[in-house]
């Protein structure tokens, strides 16, 4: 529609540029007396497809501006819009006093100075907005209360937006319930779609995992101390949910909250905010010292030869060397060093000497 709207305009103006110009033209090069020719309908059409010409060359090129000027418009926020166009009129006015001198001259000298004190004045209401704010501020307005209003741009992250792996978790509804997440937990309607496909499931695994995060969503919902919001959106031309989370993110200036190892890192690539649940636990696990000892169940066999793998309550690894020997059996162990991974920690132990000598007896 665009293109059609501008091949319209660039036509009427060449078809009014053809009546008023090209008799002149036919004049300068003794071609008046062609009578079929030297008329407003043939000089209008003439000058019509000239200009229709050029439209189509150029129209990908104005589409393309048009865009820009648009995505810069919906950028800006409507005081920011409202200053900005009355600084920029007031910028006019003050260009068109200032070139009252120069009136004698070229018309592109006033044009010039009125093109520059428009930009300044469009800058200047643009860049002081929160002081032309103040104006307007009455002079009984508290300190406190002008602390507290933030600016679009101070970086302040208040959607939390919730991933489907961080609902069935569960832990998130214990961490909110604490006050530590601030602000408005966000659950966009395409994360609720999938909890709702992954609880009708058939497999009887994935129906409980998808019954217990729509019974965590529940349970925040109706605790009060938890501002929880629903997103009524969704982005059709994307598939995946991950995909839309992060595309969400960005445009709310929002934080993913997850548990998830891969999106945590696609988040990262496109720099946007995340809270990794998992990453929350292990720093707040306790720290182990090497020499300190405790006591372990060996549970399985580990990748190298003669070793066990044992748990601690929170799901810590242990690894203990010759823990073979003591399969399913409650042994007590020395840290002898601890490993932080991406995907947890490891501790890695071995049987104290007691241990070892009642084994060797």
């Amino acid at each position: 529609m665009q293109k059609k709207i501008y091949a319209l305009v660039m036509a009427l103006i060449g078809f009014s540029l053809g009546v008023a110009l090209f008799p002149l033209l036919w004049k300068a090069t003794n071609q008046e007396t062609l009578g079929w020719l030297n008329n407003d309908i043939t000089n209008g059409i003439i000058g019509a497809i000239i200009f229709a010409i050029i439209a189509t060359l150029t129209e990908q090129h104005l589409v393309s501006g048009l865009r820009k000027i648009e995505k810069f418009i919906t950028e800006q926020s409507l005081s920011d819009l409202l200053f900005g166009s009355i600084s920029t009129i007031i910028g006019l006015l003050l260009g068109a006093l200032i070139s009252i001198p120069f009136y004698s001259l070229p018309l592109i000298v006033p044009a010039i100075i009125m093109l520059i004190t428009g930009y300044l004045g469009f800058r200047v209401g643009t860049m002081k907005t929160e002081d032309f704010k103040k104006l307007f501020v009455p002079k009984s307005k508290k300190v406190s209360e002008e602390i507290l209003d933030r600016r679009v741009d101070d970086y302040f992250h208040k959607y939390k937006v919730l991933d489907t792996s961080v609902i069935i978790d569960g832990r998130i509804y214990d961490i909110a319930k604490t006050g530590f997440i601030e602000g408005t937990l966000l659950i966009p309607n395409f994360v609720l779609y999938e909890l709702q496909y992954i609880a009708d499931s058939g497999d009887s695994m994935k129906r409980v995992r998808g019954r217990r995060g729509l019974d965590i969503l529940n349970a925040l919902q109706k605790e009060e101390n938890i501002s929880v919001e629903m997103y009524e959106g969704d982005f059709e031309d994307i598939q995946e949910v991950d995909s839309k989370l992060i595309k969400l993110a960005k445009m709310l200036d929002g934080i993913v909250v997850t548990n998830d190892y891969n999106l945590n890192k696609v988040c990262e690539f496109q720099n946007v905010p995340v809270f990794n649940i998992n990453a929350l636990a292990n720093a707040v696990k306790p720290v182990v010292i090497p020499g300190e000892t405790m006591d372990v169940i060996v549970m399985k066999d580990g990748t190298e030869r003669q070793q066990g793998v044992a748990y601690l309550d929170d799901g810590t690894m242990v690894v203990v060397e010759d823990g073979k020997h003591f399969m399913n059996k409650k042994i007590n162990v020395i840290v002898t060093s601890a490993l932080q991974t991406a995907a947890g920690r490891m501790i890695f132990a071995k049987p104290s000497h007691s241990q070892t000598t009642i084994n060797a007896d």
